[in-house]
């Protein structure tokens, strides 16, 4: 990676919180910058087109993969979600800890183009406790529900790929324990160069 920032995968099933939890994160750090994802689903109720997510459609996406403007793309639910390259390399240019919080698929992918990148993924307390989390979302079918946990399922055999695993049981816990592994990657970097 150029620059002295560093970049951080995050993946986790819906539902078990990674928007929540680096939104604290970002309260309390201001060196961390999360990578915007495109996507060429429909933004959901608050959703801020270049916020939250930049929101295309199919023919812009498919531009994008054309020009090599994507670091990875995926489907999930028959819609395009991918990691524009030119913000995460401005980022971690500038010294910036860059967050992309993707799916397993476009994880394993851009851990094979930054081998040095910090994997997290996120994980909920029980099945049961990530279940009741997608259903208080109260925006979705019951139908999209049963289709994300089976998604879930699948996702949670990966863990074990990551380099760290955290529990999503208390915000604060959960928050502390990113934050630590966070301190603990910069320092190792920082002794690698001081060396």
């Amino acid at each position: 990676m150029n620059g002295n920032g560093m970049l951080v995968v995050v993946s986790a099933p819906s539902g078990c919180g990674k928007d929540t939890v680096f939104k604290e994160i970002r309260k309390k750090r201001d060196d961390i910058v999360e990578s915007v994802s495109a996507t060429t689903r429909k933004p959901r109720d608050g959703e801020i087109d270049g916020v939250n997510y930049y929101f295309l459609s199919d023919d812009e996406f498919k531009k994008l993969i054309e020009k090599d403007g994507l670091l990875e793309y995926a489907v999930y639910n028959n819609c395009y979600y991918g990691t524009p390259v030119e913000g995460v390399n401005e980022a971690i240019k500038n010294g910036k800890i860059c967050v992309l919080i993707i799916d397993v698929q476009g994880a394993e992918n851009v851990k094979k183009l930054y081998p040095d990148s910090v994997s997290i993924f996120l994980v909920p307390p029980s099945w049961e406790t990530l279940e009741q989390r997608l259903r208080a979302r109260n925006s979705e079918a019951e139908e999209m529900i049963q289709k994300r946990l089976k998604i879930a399922k699948s996702e949670l055999l990966c863990q074990d790929k990551y380099d760290y695993k955290v529990v999503n049981d208390n915000l604060d816990d959960c928050v502390n324990d990113i934050e630590k592994i966070l301190c603990e990657e910069l320092k190792k970097r920082n002794n690698i160069k001081n060396a």
